[in-house]
Formats: structure tokens, sequence, C-alpha cells
């Protein structure tokens, strides 16, 4: 299940449980309808209870990295698996979003608002 919530010209997404295709693809609707609305876009992804994603998630998240990766600005996500951390590394060789994981929301908020 995820949650959607935009503030200040960020798109902020709760992902819990499951991530699953459903879930990704309204994702994916939301990014692409406030890229056309905004021009530019900010995410701020919660992945702190998110129990894991499927096949078809990543699978979907690959192609559509590579059609959007020049849209985003910032993409900050918050998690504490050491897996988070390396898969955002190498999305980061891919795309030309800057991309930063946190553990603290305060300190992701900080960086998407160009406070660093």
């Amino acid at each position: 299940m995820i949650t959607i919530e935009h503030e200040n010209g960020v798109l902020i997404v709760g992902v819990f449980g499951e991530f699953e295709l459903a879930d990704y693809q309204l994702f994916e609707t939301e990014v692409i309808d406030q890229l056309h609305e905004q021009g530019s876009l900010s995410l701020l992804i919660d992945l702190r209870s998110m129990l894991g994603y499927t096949v078809d998630v990543a699978l979907e998240d690959i192609r559509f990295t590579r059609k959007h990766g020049a849209d985003i600005g910032r993409i900050a996500i918050l998690s504490e698996r050491e897996w988070v951390k390396w898969t955002a590394l190498l999305t980061q060789a891919f795309v030309q979003s800057e991309i930063q994981v946190y553990d603290d929301e305060a300190l992701a908020r900080e960086w998407l608002s160009g406070e660093d």
C-alpha cells in the first residue's frame, strides 16, 4: 500500500507492507501528472515501513527510471536498510536526479528544500 501527499512542490510517498505493481503504477501516474503541472518535481519516498516488493515492481521501476530519470530533481529516500542505500547508489549512475538516503526525516526534508 502507498500514500501520496503534496507539500510545497514535493511529492511525498509512503510505502507500507508489500510494494505491489498497482501501487507503483499509482506512483507513476502521480509523478507524470505532477511533472506536467509543475515542470519539475522532488520526491520524498518513505520506505521505512516497506516489507518488500514484487519482481514486477523492480522491473517497472527500471523501465520508469530509464524513461523519466532526467525529469526529477532531488529524490530523498527514508530507510535504515543498507540494501536501499546500495540500490540508490547504483541508480544514481543511471539518472540525472540527485538521490540521497536518510534515516532522519527532518534532514531529508531540509535537503529537499535546498537548505543543505
